[in-house]
């Protein structure tokens, strides 16, 4: 008995040792896991979603069930880009009715063009804030914009996309070769040679004498401006109207087609989905105003930043500039045949419409059998029109020498002489068109504002009639003073 005593004495304290052993191991095993997991989280909470994003996964591994695991892998997974799996986990952890899951859900949709299951997932989000009373604005807008771009997806136009090439943003004019009848682009600080930091871009048309551009104003805000050229300068400043410039988005890269009237520019407003999208209007000539703006439809426009939409009617090719899928510093410039009709696709399988209107492969757009190379290669190609003569006036100096600038001028002195001719014309321009003016606002106006009116009218027409003659001395002397100037330096 005394023997089976000892072996039962030394059997538990093996035991014991054995126990103690086991719970150091699995107490030490609980701290590096709580250790684990408070750096994840901290790394989470500063946005450090790369590093923090093994942790996760090996946590999740562990205890798959684990809601909050699987959200905050799927978050990681989210903002490093992988998307397939982070609908995985974040779809998990909204099944246990993880909130901020179905936020996520509704973003990751917008971007993989799923529109209609991201408004689904912006109205639960919507519905559980609203439960706790908090501020569901925000993502009402993110609902609208989920709906307006299902909208657009249904009705994606059939257009092929036979280009693309990635850029750096500070020099992507460089992929826009356009023929010399559609005008020239180039950037606002090379423009205007200017130190300001703009990032907005200026375009000319093929005459050389009226530009568009877009600057901030003091509360950074972009608007879109035109400009002539007055001679030998710029000037006489206008912002286009308030249909165009909002004022509180920001308007900018704008492009005019060669009829003059056809402007293509971006805009964070007016119901954008994302970013800069692209939007047309024309110009009216018999009232003087714009149209309203229509925002172009997909592939053209994303939830990412679209811009400079830009034709060229020689070469019957477009290029516009958009920044999904690229880095923060890159843009992709996407060459287009332009469809006129404006036709839509006819397949209605909605894959086939979110690949056509993504363009995350722009081959899906391709017609079979059909070789765009050279169109590509002429895309590419410099192509210079018949060189148009910028005529500010006309002036005959004799039978073979006709002058069209004051740069013609050989004689300083002539020169002079018809810039006050210039100067005249145009002070009687602006009287005759101040005077149109008050004439019209008199045949509407009452019996009192037509006698306040009268004079101001009687006043003009006596300038504009004392005006009338003094051009013509000017000019004559201009004329012999060239004509004298050029015998005597033959």
């Amino acid at each position: 008995m005394k023997l089976d005593y000892f072996n039962f004495e030394k059997t538990m304290r093996s035991f014991i040792r054995k126990v103690f052993y086991i719970t150091g191991i699995i107490l030490f095993t609980s701290s590096l896991f709580a250790q684990s997991l408070d750096q994840a989280k901290k790394l989470y909470n500063e946005g450090k979603y790369e590093e923090a994003k093994p942790a996760f996964e090996k946590l999740v591994k562990r205890t798959p069930g684990n809601s909050s695991y699987n959200h905050w892998y799927g978050v990681c997974c989210f903002e490093t880009g992988d998307l397939q799996t982070a609908e995985k986990h974040l779809l998990a952890a909204s099944k246990r009715s993880v909130q901020e899951s179905f936020r996520y859900l509704g973003e990751l949709y917008l971007r993989t063009y799923q529109f209609d299951e991201s408004a689904n997932m912006f109205r639960q989000y919507i519905s559980m804030l609203s439960k706790k009373k908090q501020d569901v604005s925000a993502f009402e807008e993110k609902l609208a914009i989920a709906e307006k771009a299902q909208r657009m997806l249904d009705k994606v136009e059939d257009v092929q996309v036979i280009d693309s090439i990635v850029v750096y943003k500070n020099d992507f004019l460089d992929a826009y070769k356009l023929s010399e009848e559609s005008g020239s682009l180039a950037f606002f600080n090379d423009f205007f040679e200017t130190p300001e930091d703009v990032f907005s871009t200026v375009y000319m048309n093929q005459k050389g004498d009226n530009i568009y551009y877009a600057h901030p104003s003091e509360d950074g805000t972009y608007s879109i401006y035109r400009q002539s050229r007055l001679i030998d300068k710029w000037g006489d400043e206008k912002e286009l109207p308030s249909n165009i410039n909002s004022g509180s988005a920001d308007e900018n890269f704008p492009f005019v087609m060669s009829d003059g009237v056809t402007i293509y520019y971006a805009s964070t407003g007016n119901g954008s989905i994302g970013g800069y999208d692209l939007f047309v209007t024309r110009y009216n000539i018999n009232s003087e105003t714009y149209l309203t703006p229509e925002q172009l439809g997909m592939p053209y426009n994303s939830i990412y930043n679209d811009y400079m939409m830009v034709y060229d009617e020689v070469k019957h090719l477009g290029w516009f500039a958009s920044d999904r899928y690229q880095p923060e510093d890159k843009v992709c410039i996407y060459l287009f045949i332009p469809n006129e009709n404006r036709s839509r696709l006819e397949n209605e399988e909605i894959e086939v419409k979110r690949a056509r209107a993504s363009l995350e492969s722009i081959a899906v757009t391709w017609k079979p059998d059909t070789d765009y190379s050279e169109l590509i290669r002429l895309a590419y190609m410099e192509i210079a029109g018949e060189p148009e003569i910028q005529k500010d006036f006309e002036f005959i100096v004799n039978n073979q020498i006709i002058y069209y600038n004051l740069e013609d001028f050989q004689s300083p002195e002539a020169r002079s002489y018809y810039e006050k001719v210039v100067n005249l014309n145009r002070e009687m321009k602006d009287m005759d068109e101040e005077l149109e003016s008050l004439r019209a606002s008199y045949i509407q106006a009452n019996t009192a504002r037509k006698k306040q009116l009268a004079p101001s009218i009687l006043s003009l027409e006596e300038k504009l009639n004392t005006l009338a003659d003094q051009p013509a001395p000017w000019e004559k002397k201009a004329r012999n003073t060239e004509i004298n100037f050029l015998r005597l330096n033959r």
